[in-house]
């Protein structure tokens, strides 16, 4: 296997894996501002990010992700308990067994070409 030379190696960036403690690489989002001499923070207002709310925003029109007016989508992973002697239906979490059938609805070919897999070996 090859490996970088010498010169090379310290061509390369450091990770936070090959410093000790010292090496802060952040989230790139640049400082807000300077410490003082006395060691307080001050922030700089010019490098602030601020975010402009569009004018009238009551009747602006852009709403975010989904309409007021869409009703829930019901779940198709429902389940039936019985509750002061009444059948109700409740929601239920997406289980191994749906995923197992969502696989094999959407892998026909594969599982159909497993079960004659296993039909033809001998079993012992």
């Amino acid at each position: 296997m090859f490996k970088p030379s010498q010169p090379m190696m310290a061509r390369l960036r450091l990770t936070t894996k090959q410093v000790n403690g010292g090496y802060y690489k952040g989230n790139r989002t640049g400082a807000m501002g300077y410490f003082a001499k006395n060691g307080s923070y001050v922030i700089d207002w010019k490098k602030v990010r601020t975010f402009v709310v569009p004018d009238n925003l009551g009747e602006f029109k852009l709403t975010p992700f989904v309409t007021q007016r869409m009703s829930p989508t019901k779940s198709k992973y429902t389940r039936d308990m019985e509750k002061d002697s009444k059948l109700i239906t409740v929601e239920r979490a997406f289980g191994g067994k749906d995923y197992l059938d969502m696989w094999a609805s959407d892998n026909g070919q594969e599982v159909l070409e497993q079960e004659r897999l296993e039909q033809d070996t001998p079993r012992h």
